[in-house]
């Protein structure tokens, strides 16, 4: 139903900028909810932003509010994470996840994409 692919990740020196992509195959992009969540080597999965199916809420962790932006687009089919200011401590990989409307889970994830911040 929907598939989800990464990309945009790469090495960044601290206090860079990576803006990472989520590609969706879907016709029903408008009506998915997506988020993006990293998991570090040997930690649990964490969320980091999420955006609505128009795109006009969104919902950040605590730990990278005011430093990263989730946006779509859904003309292409596109949900962006613009990262600022990245710490190492942002090092992870990021996986881009879509929900439907009503549902409380996300039941699609991508392959990740890896994101190394050097200090």
């Amino acid at each position: 139903q929907v598939q989800l692919r990464e990309s945009g990740g790469g090495l960044v020196q601290a206090g860079g900028s990576l803006r990472l992509s989520c590609a969706a195959s879907t016709s029903i992009f408008s009506r998915i909810v997506v988020g993006w969540f990293r998991q570090a080597p040997g930690q649990e999965r964490e969320f980091v932003a999420a955006i609505t199916t128009s795109g006009d809420s969104t919902d950040y962790a605590n730990s990278v509010k005011g430093r990263f932006t989730i946006s779509r687009d859904n003309a292409k089919n596109m949900v962006y994470l613009q990262m600022d200011s990245l710490k190492p401590d942002d090092t992870a990989v990021y996986y881009c996840a879509a929900r439907g409307r009503l549902s409380t889970e996300y039941n699609a994830w991508g392959q990740g994409t890896q994101v190394t911040v050097s200090a």
